[in-house]
């Protein structure tokens, strides 16, 4: 087998909008899923634990097996099969851009494999992944690390990385209860008031400022009235958490569409500032911005965990 025979492929978790920056803005953290991808000599063989562990499907319905294909078949590579063993650390269904990381895990792992293609074209990549996640802003973030801006044109999806302050540190409280993305989606209205657009519009130019520059501005900067509001009826305690953080001076979240919450900061402390708001029940964690996004091993560095 050659070098390129097996990988490992490291993929953040993601929170999009940011508050504002709704379907545009996303954010890499430090928590991940981890999965070696090998080339076999037939078939399909997926294991799974972690996160997802007896729940997730073992053939080719898991998601970063349809991606792989879907990047083979872009690349016009076939191989004959497929070993995955994924050590999943990503909440599944709670606004954390799980189904991103899965979709961005497979299509990396396939140009990584390929023997046609010496270095990924992140640009075509991220087209891809656009295409089957249906929305650029996750995506973009988990393949290219940090804070990044998505956008779509005639090509497809497009997407920028910005470099975030040192000071911004992220905390994100994780509940029990899970909330589907389709769910979440179907109860935004389909207009909204001019004065609310320009409001957000203004508040997410602010947020690229905040979080590059001025972390001091966070708090205006994370406004926003084109969606968490919209949606606090499938998960009002989210909602209620969000008010009480932002009523204590917190810049809170709704992570992606929910019902995890992000906080966003500076200095030390805040995930314990966070908890002395009343997040009893919550899973708080004190993440970093992963910079890096998706990453990978070739198999001869690759290191068992």
């Amino acid at each position: 087998m050659s070098d390129r025979a097996a990988v490992r492929v490291r993929v953040p978790a993601t929170s999009a909008n940011l508050g504002p920056g709704f379907d545009s803005a996303g954010l890499a953290l430090s928590c991940h899923d981890v999965l070696d991808v090998a080339v076999t000599d037939g078939g399909l063989d997926v294991l799974v634990t972690g996160v997802g562990a007896g729940e997730l499907p073992c053939d080719e319905t898991h998601l970063v097996v349809r991606a792989f294909r879907a990047a083979c078949e872009d690349l016009g590579w076939h191989p004959a099969g497929v070993s995955l063993r994924a050590r999943n650390g990503i909440p599944q269904g709670r606004g954390m851009g799980s189904s991103a990381a899965a979709v961005v895990a497979g299509i990396v792992a396939a140009w990584a494999l390929c023997p046609d293609v010496e270095d990924r074209d992140d640009e075509r990549a991220l087209r891809l992944a656009d295409a089957i996640e249906g929305h650029p802003d996750n995506v973009a973030a988990c393949l290219l690390g940090g804070f990044t801006l998505s956008w779509s044109d005639g090509a497809g999806a497009r997407a920028a990385r910005v470099t975030v302050d040192e000071r911004v540190q992220p905390v994100v409280c994780v509940p029990t209860e899970t909330l589907s993305t389709h769910v979440a989606r179907g109860l935004l209205p389909a207009v909204v008031p001019h004065g609310d657009a320009a409001f957000t519009a203004g508040r997410a130019a602010l947020l690229v400022h905040a979080l590059t520059r001025d972390p001091d501005l966070l708090l205006p900067a994370t406004e926003d009235r084109l969606h968490q509001t919209q949606r606090a009826s499938a998960m009002p305690g989210t909602a209620a958490l969000v008010a009480r953080l932002r009523g204590a001076g917190l810049a809170a979240v709704v992570s992606g569409a929910g019902p995890s919450v992000l906080v966003l900061g500076a200095g030390p402390g805040l995930a314990d500032r966070v908890r002395a708001q009343g997040a009893d029940g919550w899973d708080v964690r004190d993440l970093r911005v992963d910079p890096s996004g998706a990453h990978v091993e070739r198999a001869d560095r690759a290191v068992s965990s």
